[in-house]
């Protein structure tokens, strides 16, 4: 499989924020084949507004869903040991500068895509940005997308996502990736809300996403696997080892006889009399 299509496995807010669960992830997302591995840093009270939490008790138990800053250092660090790309996903300003020393690239959130001062604070960070473009209008990706470049975001991909959880498959229109990629020039991949390996194989098949993003959770105990959307690590594992064998099927492009058929040739109808095998070999073939 070209290095080029990456997987990373979104741990999102089934951390537990324990911190051994973190390793847990990580482990496991190299285990199955995953290229990188992807945290949220958020804190409620600067991701909501307060008229938002004041009268909603279910968006201020998500408090219990914040990963601590504290860490992002011991993150960083187990995925270097793993071998694996560390991300995570901003969600206030701050984030940004708290991250920097230790990510391998931000990831920006569909629902921040309008939010001009974290873009150009993720682009000015020097880092590479992948941008996921759920919800968005193109009048509203190619504003995000100018204001990345702007600030100076030179290694971009961005993921088209449809914000559902899960998403229907019928839904997913996939073909966007092309439209994307045609429009801005760069890097595509598709953000998984579907649960779907079909949706997966042809993402990658038929529109070439180079990264594919997807929700993972180790025993179906994440706080988010109830939502439908998550994937578990044998599933996974399983989609990701399909793909790969059948990137071993394209050969080089030359139209040959191979190895497995080699020993068949002689069976070939002999073109005097129309009948198998060939009159070479007839007279000498004995039955086994």
């Amino acid at each position: 499989m070209p290095i080029s299509h990456l997987f990373i496995a979104e741990v999102s807010s089934n951390h537990a924020c324990e911190l051994e669960r973190c390793f847990q992830f990580i482990d496991t997302a190299s285990r199955i084949g995953c290229g990188a591995v992807k945290f949220q840093l958020f804190k409620i009270d600067d991701l909501f507004a307060p008229e938002i939490l004041t009268q909603s008790a279910a968006h201020r138990d998500r408090e219990e869903w914040e990963l601590p800053e504290s860490f992002i250092p011991q993150i960083a660090e187990r995925c270097r040991e793993q071998g694996i790309l560390f991300s995570c996903t901003p969600f206030y300003l701050g984030a940004v500068d708290v991250l920097t020393p230790h990510v391998d690239f931000f990831k920006i959130a569909s629902y921040e895509l309008l939010w001009t001062d974290l873009l150009e604070r993720c682009a000015a960070s020097g880092k590479p940005v992948v941008l996921s473009t759920g919800m968005a209008t193109m009048d509203e990706i190619s504003t995000a997308v100018e204001t990345l470049r702007s600030a100076g975001c030179i290694d971009l991909t961005l993921l088209h996502c449809v914000s559902g959880y899960p998403a229907p498959v019928e839904q997913a229109n996939l073909a966007s990736m092309q439209t994307l990629k045609k429009k801005f020039n760069c890097k595509i991949g598709w953000s998984d809300h579907t649960k779907s390996e079909a949706v997966i194989h042809r993402a990658i098949h038929k529109y070439d996403a180079e990264m594919i993003e997807f929700h993972l959770d180790l025993d179906e105990a994440g706080a988010e696997y109830k939502f439908g959307h998550c994937w578990l690590p044998d599933q996974m594992e399983k989609v990701i080892k399909n793909i790969r064998k059948g990137f071993t099927a394209d050969g080089d492009g030359i139209k040959k006889p191979v190895e497995a058929e080699l020993s068949d040739r002689d069976w070939r109808a002999d073109p005097t009399d129309g009948l198998r095998p060939l009159k070479s070999i007839r007279k000498t073939w004995k039955a086994e």
